[in-house]
């Protein structure tokens, strides 16, 4: 099974859940403090697509490994295969 191995996707995807764990944390203390469910609802949303977000970059990062892994690709290859798997990140991003 793959495992995300490079460093700084695996700090990106880390910083991404610790914002959202903040939103999350900031839903909590809205509710206890009997915030409007309007406002509330808004940052339900905000945690949602932070989360959506961040697994779209996990899914590409562990794409990206497993290309690597097995094509093994020169420098051209490299770029052509970074320039696709940014195509397929747009792409992903909108069926959500």
């Amino acid at each position: 099974m793959t495992a995300l191995n490079d460093a700084q996707a695996r700090t990106d995807v880390l910083n991404r859940l610790r914002r959202a764990e903040g939103q999350i944390r900031g839903i909590h203390r809205m509710v206890e403090e009997g915030e409007s469910c309007l406002k509330i609802g808004q940052q339900f949303a905000a945690v949602r697509k932070a989360l959506d977000s961040t697994y779209l970059r996990m899914t590409v990062c562990f794409m990206e490994q497993e290309f690597q892994k097995r094509m093994q690709p020169d420098e051209l290859q490299k770029t052509e295969l970074d320039g696709m798997l940014k195509d397929m990140e747009t792409l992903l991003a909108r069926l959500g």
